[in-house]
């Protein structure tokens, strides 16, 4: 999969409310009600990724839960953490 330019990240981020590009990844944070609610949509998203073979690099404090999408392979950002970082967004939008 090939790395993606730094003005396509750019591009892409338009369409990704709350995204941003750092690093070598694009990322995200979500507050949720509480832990429970936070880690269900933990495993809803695990699920998904595990789908689409991809795992997100995120951590998870009581509601807090921080997601950072890198395509280690590609040493960057690639369509592949674009299409899982909008369904992620779709995950948690649909509640």
């Amino acid at each position: 999969m090939k790395k993606l330019s730094e003005n396509e990240i750019s591009e892409k981020l338009k369409d990704l409310e709350g995204w941003s590009y750092s690093g070598n990844g694009i990322q995200t944070s979500f507050e949720f009600e509480n832990f429970k609610e936070a880690f269900t949509l933990m495993t809803r998203i695990a699920f998904e990724a595990e789908s689409q073979q991809h795992h997100p690099n995120w951590s998870n404090v009581y509601n807090q839960l921080e997601i950072t999408l890198s395509t280690h392979d590609a040493g960057g950002v690639t369509e592949k953490d674009f299409e899982l970082a909008r369904a992620i967004e779709d995950i948690v939008n649909s509640d």
